[in-house]
């Protein structure tokens, strides 16, 4: 049975007239059967619109969405309903997270109509790319003050025929908002200071649920950079306040019903302020980022639940996700049998024959009136108190034997060089935190493979991978984690080859997508389709911003290889953004962790000389890597062009800040002093 939810024959195609069936999205191919004549994204669809005066319908969604799902339930796969599409519009499906180009600039219209966005994004544009009308799900009949699908369809088809002037001036108001939307000023010459940390910090307090963590009330998202930015401010200021506010959030979610405590890995986010009931679908994206922070608390604290949560997000990737060729799947859906939540929630009666003894129901707060529409979501009532005895281990292994023979959810098998590259960066730190072999194996396979399947020949990269074929040509976000993740896997493993890896990847990024007229990347390279705007994506979200990520990255890879080019420019993003950061800070949050590389100074740590040959480089190689320096490199192993490299003897560990270096020590216990 596939898990890949529509999946069918890659090299069919339907007699209507369906293009779908040969994409590598499996997104796209679960509607290759819709009796919508659909097209992907591309030059077919708007020459037909042009030959047949026709406006596009676009319709952008993705594999995990479940009010997508809803919607081609409802609409997609209505004959009738398909009828009216095929006859009034070309349609075009896109999914966001191949195309994020093409979801962020008609999102930017959708927002701007109604200023609210989400998915199913549903979208009329002309022929000529330009949005006129658009919003995101629409019922099959009118409900809640919003008009039919079919009603919206003849609409727009009414007013596309008898009022074009109209709707044309419409198309252009909605372009120039986007270009206003999507456009900066000029980089601000003035002071990057502390003070932009500190307005960030206050705000975080401000925004903080101390009952409950997180931020504001529901829906509530991990916010992991919010959560790093405060674990940076501890490393600053070493205040029990700042700290308190990572582990009350921590200990929330990984007690909650957002993480499945049977399987391990988070779901996107809850509905509700307490963490309890998730939308469940599981991203790629969101291990990678909590995996992370929870990394960072454990380093920090020492506190073994922290440990447990890491270890079981990654390993829910490895088992989950992972592909033979080394590759990590996407996402896996909310939903299984056609229903959310149905593989991860517990029916009483299933629960206590699974693991009758009284004390796990208990632990996991099962009862039999349930928590979530009669049936159980498991949590962990006693907040924080994660460590199972080995009764209640027993008992989840039971128990995930059991849910073993469920249906499982969807699974979005396309691999997304964004999405692994975060995750590979994530697992390069941990391995190297823990020296966990698995973990190490695993991260260079991610790397290896990525260099293998999502590169042309001619060293371009690409976004897509899926069943053997890539496509898409890769955007700013893939290639600034890229840079991040090859950096931090050299870190990891002391192997050149990644160094030179990131230091390839910088270039091609810089060459493809800065701005040489102003600062920083655009989303799209010079090489690639050119929408109606060529916009920059600069807020960090539900994951960082591309230019966010590309600022830290820089800094860092300039630090281990002295190339001052690339901490100019990542100087550059931040100053492009500095007025707007100084006003709204938190939409910053990640990119406030260059900002504290810039006024903080970037520690480089060089230990030098081969493991094999002398006895005290584990040592001192194991007493930074352990450590959370949020500020730190650490250049080890196998040497590369560099200063760090220069004149060092080996068998000694260097610390150098701000063009100053401390005495050489032999022996990890004087390099922590030095560290602080």
């Amino acid at each position: 049975m596939s898990r890949i939810s529509g999946q069918g024959d890659l090299g069919s195609t339907r007699g209507t007239g369906n293009r779908l069936a040969g994409e590598t999205s499996p997104y796209l191919r679960q509607h290759q059967d819709n009796p919508v004549d659909w097209y992907p994204w591309g030059e077919e669809a708007f020459s037909r619109a042009i030959l047949e005066d026709k406006p596009i319908l676009l319709s952008i969604g993705y594999s995990a969405c479940h009010w997508c799902h809803v919607m081609a339930h409802e609409s997609f796969e209505d004959p009738d309903t398909a009828k009216v599409m095929n006859d009034l519009f070309v349609c075009v499906k896109v999914d966001r997270e191949e195309r994020p180009d093409v979801d962020a600039v008609y999102m930017e219209a959708v927002l701007a109509m109604s200023g609210n966005g989400g998915w199913p994004m549903t979208v009329f544009i002309t022929p000529d790319g330009r949005p006129f009308f658009g919003g995101t799900y629409f019922p099959p009949e009118p409900r809640h003050g919003l008009p039919s699908f079919v009603q919206l369809l003849q609409a727009v088809d009414e007013a596309w025929r008898e009022r074009r002037g109209e709707i044309l001036g419409q198309a252009d108001q909605l372009s120039d908002a986007i270009l206003s939307r999507t456009q900066t000023g000029a980089p601000s010459p003035g002071e990057i200071s502390a003070d932009l940390l500190e307005r960030a910090y206050g705000m975080l307090r401000e925004q903080f649920d101390p009952e409950w963590g997180g931020f504001g009330r529901a829906p509530k998202f991990p916010q992991t950079s919010m959560l790093e930015l405060l674990l940076r401010a501890h490393a600053h200021n070493g205040s029990a306040d700042t700290l308190q506010m990572v582990t009350t959030s921590l200990d929330a979610m990984a007690s909650g019903g957002i993480y499945d405590h049977l399987g391990g890995g988070f779901a996107r986010y809850s509905v509700d302020r307490v963490w309890l009931v998730p939308h469940f679908e599981k991203m790629l994206y969101d291990q990678a980022a909590l995996a992370r922070v929870y990394l960072h608390a454990w380093q920090v604290t020492g506190e073994e639940r922290y440990l447990q949560a890491l270890t079981e997000t990654i390993d829910y990737v490895l088992r989950e996700l992972r592909q033979p060729d080394g590759g990590f799947s996407s996402a896996e859906d909310a939903d299984s049998e056609g229903e959310e939540g149905k593989f991860y929630v517990w029916p009483y009666d299933e629960f206590v024959a699974a693991a009758p003894e009284p004390e796990v129901a208990e632990w996991y707060g099962v009862t039999p009136e349930g928590n979530f529409e009669g049936a159980n979501i498991l949590n962990r009532p006693t907040r924080g108190d994660l460590i199972r005895p080995e009764h209640i281990e027993d008992a989840r292994q039971r128990l995930f034997t059991e849910r073993l023979m469920r249906v499982p959810p969807g699974l979005d098998d396309k691999v997304l060089t964004e999405w692994n590259a975060m995750f590979l960066s994530a697992l390069a730190e941990a391995a190297a935190a823990t020296d966990y072999e698995e973990w190490f194996l695993a991260a260079v396979g991610n790397a290896e493979f990525l260099l293998r399947g999502l590169r042309r020949d001619d060293g371009r990269w690409l976004r897509s991978w899926q069943g053997g074929r890539a496509k898409h040509l890769a955007f700013a976000a893939d290639h600034a984690w890229l840079v991040d993740a090859f950096t931090r896997l050299g870190e990891a493993t002391g192997e050149a080859r990644w160094i030179d890896a990131a230091r390839d990847t910088a270039d091609r990024m810089l060459d493809l997508f800065w701005d040489s007229e102003g600062a920083g990347l655009f989303t799209v390279g010079s090489d690639a389709e050119q929408l109606i705007v060529r916009a920059k994506d600069l807020i960090d979200g539900a994951t960082p911003s591309a230019n966010s990520v590309a600022a830290v990255a820089l800094l860092r890879l300039s630090a281990l290889t002295g190339e001052q080019r690339y901490a100019d420019k990542a100087e550059a993003i931040v100053r492009l953004v500095r007025e707007p950061m100084s006003q709204q800070p938190t939409a910053f949050t990640a990119l406030l962790g260059a900002v504290d590389l810039l006024v903080s100074g970037v520690t480089e740590i060089a230990v030098v000389g081969d493991v094999d040959l002398h006895d005290n480089v584990h040592d001192l190689v194991e007493a930074v890597q352990t450590r959370y320096l949020p500020t730190a490199v650490l250049a080890w192993g196998e040497p590369y062009d560099s200063p760090l490299w220069e004149s060092r003897q080996d068998g000694n560990a260097y610390v150098c800040k701000n063009y100053a270096c401390q005495q050489p020590v032999t022996d990890p216990d004087s390099l922590a002093a030095q560290l602080g």
